[in-house]
């Protein structure tokens, strides 16, 4: 089996509240843990009610310090918002606390919208820059040199597994020139997951961090004891991409009274986004999931595979990793 990993997106569903989310998303990461869980990787988002990780940093903290053995990163921190020097020091003190634990995926979007990015205060001219930043960013985590202007304190010579995240052909691009592993977001942007794919293995040029391309894609589980009551809880995650759609981001709604009642949520239009968004998904009971699975690898074959299901539930959502990580070590 290859490795299975968690993206917690750290939902806040209609009738909680962030503190209960951070509560959720440690018994998640525990139970993760405990199942065999490779990584537990926490998104940046802002201005986005559903979503507690704007402070990605501080909540990869929370969950590393709960937990043992899995590893704990950002999937990923949105380089455009922040200056390279402080996420250095924010990866590098997490590394110093839980050594050989700290994954750092970055990205290029600002993971909000025009106005949360403005009051973010970090301003990109194009996209351009990123490059650079990545470059100046893993400098910091190099060793001192004697005369060195600008450290990283903690985080040079500190070690930080470094990924770029993407869901085009400039990240694969970048990746594959750098030499760092590659994660795909497939689970809501697949439109070019077989082209991204191939550029990053074609170009990769093998590195002081990574001999060897290595490729991770994202994909949305949901799994329960039927394939009619994983349908029903999909629909919390189609809804809030509708709503997302409509420009009215607002906390995780609850499931719908069945899988066919979306079709009346949404218009024909949007549906069709919806599915074609959430195209990389796997619902349904233990062996739709193992089969579904199987077959996603088979045609993509990833080096790992990170699942994602934004369930308003908390116990069907952990029961829906448990399921999922169960039908997988049985196929």
């Amino acid at each position: 089996m290859i490795p299975l990993s968690v993206l917690d997106l750290a939902p806040v569903t209609v009738g909680s509240t962030p503190a209960q989310t951070f509560a959720n998303t440690l018994d998640l990461a525990r139970a993760a843990e405990g199942l065999g869980y490779r990584r537990y990787w926490l998104a940046e988002h802002h201005n986005m009610p559903g979503i507690a990780s704007a402070a990605t940093a501080v909540l990869i903290g929370h969950v590393a310090g709960g937990t043992k053995t899995i590893r704990v990163g950002a999937g990923g921190v949105m380089l455009p918002n922040h200056a390279p020097l402080q996420v250095a020091e924010q990866f590098g003190t997490l590394a110093s606390l839980y050594p050989d634990r700290i994954d750092l995926g970055l990205g290029r979007a600002p993971g909000t919208d025009q106005a949360a990015a403005r009051a973010l205060r970090r301003y990109y001219q194009n996209a351009e820059e990123f490059p650079a930043d990545v470059v100046e960013l893993l400098r910091y985590f190099e060793p001192a040199e004697p005369g060195q202007a600008v450290q990283a304190v903690p985080g040079a010579g500190v070690a930080v597994e470094a990924w770029i995240l993407g869901s085009s052909l400039f990240g694969a691009r970048l990746a594959a020139a750098l030499g760092l592993p590659y994660a795909f977001a497939s689970h809501f942007a697949p439109d070019q997951l077989d082209a991204a794919v191939r550029a990053y293995r074609d170009g990769f040029r093998p590195s002081a961090r990574l001999d060897r391309p290595h490729v991770m894609l994202a994909l949305n589980v949901v799994a329960a004891d039927s394939d009619e009551e994983a349908g029903r809880l999909f629909t919390t995650q189609q809804q809030a991409f509708a709503n997302l759609r409509r420009g009215r981001p607002g906390l995780v709604p609850p499931p719908l009274a069945s899988a066919a009642a979306i079709n009346d949520y949404c218009s024909p239009s949007e549906k069709a986004g919806v599915d074609q968004a959430l195209a990389c998904a796997v619902v349904g009971s233990p062996d739709t999931v193992r089969r579904g699975v199987q077959d996603f690898i088979a045609r993509h074959r990833p080096d790992e595979l990170m699942f994602t299901a934004n369930i308003f539930d908390h116990a069907a959502r952990v029961r829906s990793f448990e399921l999922a990580w169960q039908a997988c070590a049985a196929a």
